[in-house]
């Protein structure tokens, strides 16, 4: 019985099948099961309420995500945008810059969407970041 049990298991990881296996979505070939990680319900969270407005809470739950040491690349990446938009609209420029440096120190190649590029207050931001040297 045990025998079958452990195939069984061996298949869904295999396969990475439905909720109980997954793979990272930050590329690195890892295996995540039972679900989504802690850091990703943060970033989802997070995302959900900036997209409300809630700016006060959708940064609680992106700084979450940011601490969370099993945070993939992938989910750092995008709490920092997502950081770095709310900071740039409420007017803190370092902290909206600092995020965008955090975004391309992951990823030198990113770029903003079309319509986020043409934001009135992020994007200037975002590209004078992007044509800065790095250090």
């Amino acid at each position: 019985m045990l025998r079958w049990i452990v195939a069984g298991l061996g298949s869904l990881v295999l396969v990475g099948c439905g909720s109980v296996v997954g793979t990272c979505e930050d590329g690195s070939g890892g295996i995540r099961l039972f679900g989504d990680s802690v850091a990703k319900r943060y970033l989802a969270k997070g995302v959900s309420e900036y997209e409300t407005g809630n700016y006060v809470n959708a940064k609680t739950a992106l700084q979450g995500v940011l601490e969370n040491q099993y945070a993939t690349r992938y989910e750092t990446l995008w709490a920092n945008k997502y950081l770095a938009f709310i900071y740039c609209v409420s007017g803190d420029q370092k902290l909206c810059r600092d995020h965008f440096r955090n975004v391309l120190k992951l990823n030198p190649d990113f770029e903003l969407s079309a319509a986020e590029a043409g934001h009135p207050l992020w994007g200037p931001v975002f590209r004078s970041v992007k044509g800065a040297p790095s250090k």
